[in-house]
């Protein structure tokens, strides 16, 4: 008996895993739905993501009308809406915030899209695309479904709208891990053609050709909405293929929180970033938790890295002023994490493609001066073994 009660007790144990476990089958979301279970929904991306120029982005940007989408078809579900954009960020960044910003939700779907700022009318970057499909691997790696959405800027749907080469690669790697795939640029393009709206209704600021109005939220919304049904009509699955078609660069990333560590360098202090930007998504407490903050005549950081490209994050505010970093003891070049605005995310990348083999000796100096600071929240690194550490 105690042998049967065993088998039972396993078998609910399972059961009950099964039914709240992530699945990348978007027809098991559907069911769990339907079922009213709490299930976690993530919209990562930029500014289009958050619904920049939209009357109110909490109920008509694209993400918020998908939401209620959501809410609407399944009365019974619980639904936990998470909000992962960062405006004028892309891919790179978005990998070493994943999982911080979307895994730790435990999502059960999420929604994706860095074709504007990952560049969709240059040469596709492959280091950009190594971190899209990074992003697309770790996440369908956790059993969550994902939808890829494409989305438009005005001149996409002007006469003569220029090439988006970038487009196919997405796709191509959407396709490769079955995501269905919002095309809202070829719906855009539709809708202007057969006259039912324009670019100046979708787009409807004269001084903002990126941004849409809520006329355009709303044909994004509905193209991501219609690759979720046919998605979930067709019970399309996700998967991880065996191979990568991009470089697996961003399969190892590492993103080393300065304040967390024993103790910085002379001239640098601990503290918190600020709770106010200069626009609701680059508010950095949002996206950290704390900050190394140097003041003039601080210190340089130094670090010693194995990997291949690394990037700066962290806050910039009226007060910040610059920085030289030097790689390996060569050229020093220097930036400004100035934003005469007021405050707002500072990303940098600093390398790309550096010999993940070898250990680069990094050197990060402020050049500050009087009443100014630098306020830094990590070094990331991506690629290879993907380590940093302070040299002292």
């Amino acid at each position: 008996m105690k042998s049967l009660s065993l088998f039972f007790s396993l078998l609910l144990a399972m059961t009950s895993i099964a039914a709240t476990a992530p699945s990348p089958e978007f027809a098991i979301f559907d069911q769990k739905a339907r079922a009213g279970e709490t299930l976690s929904v993530v919209f990562l991306g930029g500014s289009l993501t958050w619904g920049a120029q939209s009357t109110n982005p909490q109920q008509t940007s694209y993400r918020a009308i998908v939401q209620h989408k959501l809410e609407e078809t399944y009365p019974k579900a619980h639904f936990q809406f998470h909000d992962a954009a960062i405006g004028g960020t892309g891919s790179q960044l978005a990998s070493f915030r994943l999982e911080r910003d979307v895994l730790a939700y435990k999502p059960d779907l999420v929604f994706l899209d860095y074709t504007i700022n990952d560049d969709p009318y240059g040469k596709p970057n492959p280091h950009r695309l190594a971190a899209y499909e990074g992003i697309v691997r770790r996440i369908v790696s956790t059993g969550a479904p994902m939808v890829a959405v494409i989305l438009p800027a005005k001149k996409d749907v002007e006469s003569n709208p220029p090439a988006r080469p970038l487009d196919a690669r997405h796709k191509e790697i959407a396709s490769a891990y079955g995501l269905p795939i919002a095309d809202a640029v070829a719906l855009a393009k539709a809708r202007v053609a057969e006259g039912k709206t324009s670019p100046d209704q979708l787009w409807d600021l004269p001084e903002d050709h990126t941004h849409p109005g809520d006329a355009g939220y709303a044909l994004y919304a509905d193209a991501a909405w219609a690759a979720y049904l046919e998605a979930v009509a067709k019970s399309l699955k996700c998967a991880v293929p065996e191979k990568m078609i991009q470089a697996d660069t961003y399969m190892t990333v590492t993103r080393l929180v300065l304040a967390a560590q024993p103790s910085l360098p002379a001239g640098w202090s601990k503290g918190k970033p600020h709770r106010n930007a200069v626009a609701y998504d680059f508010v950095c407490s949002r996206w950290m938790d704390s900050l190394a903050i140097a003041a003039p005549g601080a210190k340089p950081l130094r670090f010693r890295v194995y990997g291949s490209d690394l990037m700066l994050f962290g806050e910039q505010t009226k007060t910040s002023g610059s920085y030289v970093v030097k790689i390996d003891g060569g050229e020093p070049k220097k930036y400004s994490a100035l934003c005469a605005d007021g405050n707002m995310r500072l990303v940098q990348i600093l390398a790309e493609g550096l010999d993940p083999a070898v250990e680069h000796m990094i050197e990060i100096l402020p050049d500050l001066a009087a009443g100014q600071e630098l306020r830094l929240e990590s070094l990331c690194v991506a690629g290879g073994k993907a380590s940093v550490q302070l040299a002292d």
